[in-house]
């Protein structure tokens, strides 16, 4: 546990209409170590994401050093990097269930385009009978084996989330990266899926959870980055960093925080 440099920016800066957006944010983050990005909207999580998956690049370094490593690649091979690197998020969401393929693969086939990298599309002549077995394996350990046949648009919201995080966890990734992973789910469905997170870091996924709710930071995560217009403001222990006072500072708003049961609630 915490022996791979996982994730690594080292004064990455990233420039969006003459705004930087990263602006020098360092920050490392190794494989085991569950961790949870907050802060609020303009302060860099989604471009942070964005740059996990290549769509946006850090400026480069004037000493020529990589502002940008990924399990010690500045350059990874995109497609080796989505079977070690699992994503999901609420816009993953809407593209599996928007556009031309909309509701027409089932949960199977949706979990099956994990190992291809691809948004339900599998290429059936190098689909293995190992690759199916897994499939439902793995569906079965997200509690979603009955969702294998079912369309995805016919699916609610948190059944659809539960088959993204199987397909994310089919190629067995070093991580699990979760972009505001609850949105769209109602009061039970949200701590339903928050509770399959917990399980899938108890089995030795490593859980990067960006977010701006303090309430999906699960019981295992035990370290908090909070990020402030595109820079690290507060990091480390979860215990020193998520407090009333930190959260005032990133939010600029008076936040009282309160813990229960392993869950941390914030009001405003």
């Amino acid at each position: 546990m915490h022996d791979e440099p996982m994730l690594e920016l080292t004064d990455a800066t990233v420039v969006k209409n003459g705004v930087r957006v990263l602006d020098g944010l360092t920050l490392s983050i190794r494989a085991g170590e569950h961790t949870a990005i907050v802060g609020p909207n303009g302060s860099g999580k989604s471009t942070f994401i964005n740059v996990l998956t290549q769509q946006d690049h850090a400026l480069a370094r004037d000493d020529g050093a990589p502002p940008v490593r990924i399990f010690g690649d500045s350059l990874p091979d995109v497609f080796a990097l989505r079977s070690r690197l699992g994503m999901v998020s609420a816009d993953l969401h809407q593209r599996f269930v928007g556009g031309n393929s909309a509701g027409n693969f089932s949960g199977e086939t949706a979990v099956l385009s994990g190992f291809f990298a691809t948004q339900g599309i599998v290429h059936e002549s190098h689909l293995t009978d190992a690759m199916r077995r897994t499939a439902a394996e793995t569906l079965a350990r997200m509690g979603a084996i009955h969702l294998a046949h079912k369309p995805i648009d016919e699916m609610s919201t948190g059944e659809a989330r539960r088959v993204l995080i199987a397909r994310a966890l089919v190629t067995a990734p070093v991580a699990l990266v979760l972009d505001e992973p609850t949105t769209g789910l109602d009061m039970v469905a949200r701590q339903r899926f928050l509770e399959m997170v917990s399980q899938v870091a108890q089995r030795g996924t490593t859980i990067v959870l960006v977010t701006h709710h303090v309430e999906e930071i699960i019981p295992e995560i035990e370290r908090i980055v909070l990020l402030k217009q595109g820079r690290v403001a507060f990091d480390g222990p979860k215990r020193d960093v998520l407090t009333s006072a930190h959260l005032s500072a990133v939010y600029d708003a008076t936040v009282t925080l309160q813990e229960v049961d392993g869950y941390y609630h914030a009001h405003a």
